[in-house]
């Protein structure tokens, strides 16, 4: 317990210790088993920092609160503890609000704690120092929003914070420290007894048995079965569980993006190559960990064919069955248990899917692969998208230990497919919403929660939104290579004002050299032009374990508009006269 002594009166402190609300807030977390803190320190945070870095706890401070916001929810889908932001008041707080909005769309645990202003002054509206009623604004956007006013609260809001993060289905959570609590003073030993150390914050839910064998059962009468794994599956850590029901079962899979590597892409019950026609064809969908979201055209319409479909979902959110169409086996709990539950379920009466539907999937993988692999192999430059992510697949293949994290339009798109993964929680993207600036946040929190090496594939318009974290990871030293796909634009460097007077709205500064940002703070900077230079560009990167910035110079034209989802970015068709 640390402690400070403070009083006004020399002889009053020699008899009683006493701590303060700085102090509280620091053993608090630690209590809690909190490590890392992840912010921009300012008014009226700045010592809060200081003192928890003196403390132990590692704190790592960013150029802007929504990197770090991101990062502190990245860091908490990787270990299952919530991540912490910490921010200033107001521009601060709005800073890192998109970051916890972000993950409580994704389910990633994360607590922002920010500093706010005097109360008082606040609810009269007298006009104090980045006043804002910063409680109001964040309870919409998060699953939880507490404010502590005294300073023997302060374990008990803590404690809230975390249980309300980490339960049931995991999220954001709002914790606003107003700036006089962190002065206040208190009795240190009452003060460690106000404490709270949270008892088993996200106990497992078991599932009910009759909704086991109702599941069984619609699975049981399943032709043409599809399971689908998604980051709910890999954020459980039931790895076994889930790739001993996968083959046991035998049943093919369908990994989303973040869930790839629970089982490897080359496994060969995957379907991951034969998306298309896994999710027209089959009859019985087993939904782990996944929603049914505009990922997957909310499990109606075009994508999932005429084939009558019955679905069987797994999740620990009741009010997620039937969102968009009806669930015919509705299993609600954590996913360990369910998995272990239906796993156990599998008995001496279970079948294998029928050869055929085996058979047409793997035909049908095999020839995607097939017809992609020319694509992945063109060595040419200016490079396209295929040639670059071909390159970077045998790095990840080569280097399976390594994090991926990945953004972009193109790049995001077309990455998910051409690299396979071949470990759980080692792929990071945009997920659920697909916000942009992800990038740099996510890549310094798995370098430092996980110690691996990070490899950052950025398209050049993602990269802006965090680039200057990369002098972040140039001043932690961290084994982070960012490789930027510089297409001198949005989508295509092409882009023309039919005015003449601007440059077209998606387009940047052309052959723009990003490796000179990284050389500027001290890292190691790249510029490439073709796969080959870019492969061995990647591997010494990732030997050095030293930061790099790789500028990969892409085809301005090789782009498609939005990427892969372009039928979501609606287009004019009024024609007006000149």
């Amino acid at each position: 317990m640390s402690a400070l002594a403070h009083s006004i009166d020399p002889s009053a402190a020699a008899e009683q210790e006493l701590t303060d609300g700085f102090h509280l807030v620091i053993d608090a977390l630690k209590l809690n088993g909190i490590e890392t803190i992840y912010g921009v320190p300012g008014i009226p945070i700045t010592d809060l920092g200081r003192m928890a870095q003196a403390e132990g706890i590692r704190v790592v401070s960013f150029r802007h609160e929504q990197n770090a916001g991101n990062a502190a929810a990245i860091a908490g889908f990787l270990t299952k503890k919530p991540g912490v932001c910490l921010t200033v008041s107001a521009p601060g707080f709005l800073n890192g609000l998109t970051a916890l909005a972000n993950a409580t769309t994704n389910c990633f645990p994360m607590i922002l704690i920010s500093g706010s202003s005097e109360r008082e002054i606040v609810d009269l509206q007298q006009g104090d120092y980045e006043e804002m009623d910063q409680l109001a604004i964040a309870k919409p956007l998060c699953k939880a929003a507490f404010r502590v006013l005294h300073a023997a609260d302060i374990g008990i809001g803590v404690a809230r914070a975390i249980r309300a993060a980490v339960s049931g289905r995991p999220g954001g959570v709002y914790l606003d420290l107003p700036a006089k609590l962190f002065s206040q003073v208190m009795d240190a030993e009452a003060g460690a007894k106000s404490l709270v150390k949270v008892i088993d914050p996200a106990p497992a839910q078991i599932p009910a048995p009759d909704a086991v064998k109702r599941a069984l059962d619609v699975l049981k009468g399943a032709k043409r079965p599809l399971i689908i794994l998604g980051k709910g599956a890999a954020y459980a850590q039931a790895d076994e569980t889930i790739r001993a029901f996968v083959e046991t079962s035998g049943i093919p899979f369908l990994p989303m993006s973040m869930a790839k590597g629970l089982l490897p892409d080359t496994h060969p019950q995957s379907a991951g190559a034969a998306r298309s026609t896994a999710l027209k064809d089959s009859d019985v969908v087993v939904l782990i960990g996944a929603r049914l979201n505009w990922l997957l055209s909310h499990g109606k319409g075009k994508t999932w064919g005429d084939a009558p479909k019955k679905f069987i979902q797994v999740d620990i959110e009741p009010k997620e069955m039937d969102s968009n169409v009806e669930i015919a086996a509705p299993l609600v709990g954590d996913i360990g248990s369910v998995v272990a539950a239906l796993l156990a379920g599998l008995d001496g009466t279970w079948q294998a899917p029928p050869a055929d539907w085996v058979n047409t999937l793997n035909t049908k993988r095999d020839e995607n692969i097939a017809k992609m692999a020319p694509r992945l192999m063109k060595n040419s430059a200016p490079m396209d998208f295929h040639g670059a992510l071909g390159a970077l697949r045998t790095v990840i293949k080569e280097r399976p230990d390594a994090i991926l994290v990945n953004e972009g339009a193109n790049t995001l798109d077309l990455a998910r497919g051409i690299i396979d993964m071949y470990q759980p929680r080692k792929r990071l993207d945009v997920g659920t919403w697909g916000v942009m600036g992800i990038g740099m946040g996510f890549a310094i929190a798995a370098a430092i929660e996980t110690g691996k090496p990070v490899l950052a594939v950025e398209g050049d318009s993602a990269f802006g939104f965090s680039g200057m974290e990369v002098e972040t990871i140039c001043r932690y030293n961290l084994p982070v290579c960012i490789v930027i796909f510089n297409n001198n634009g949005i989508y295509r460097g092409l882009d023309t004002d039919p005015t003449g007077r601007d440059p077209g709205t998606t387009v940047f500064v052309k052959d723009s050299r990003y490796d000179k940002m990284m050389e500027a703070f001290g890292g190691v900077g790249v510029n490439v032009t073709t796969p080959d230079e870019l492969k061995r560009a990647v591997d010494a990167a990732m030997d050095s374990g030293r930061p790099t910035l790789i500028n990969a110079v892409i085809d301005p034209a090789a782009g498609t508009e939005s990427g892969r989802i372009g039928n979501l970015n609606p287009q004019s068709v009024v024609k007006r006269k000149s």
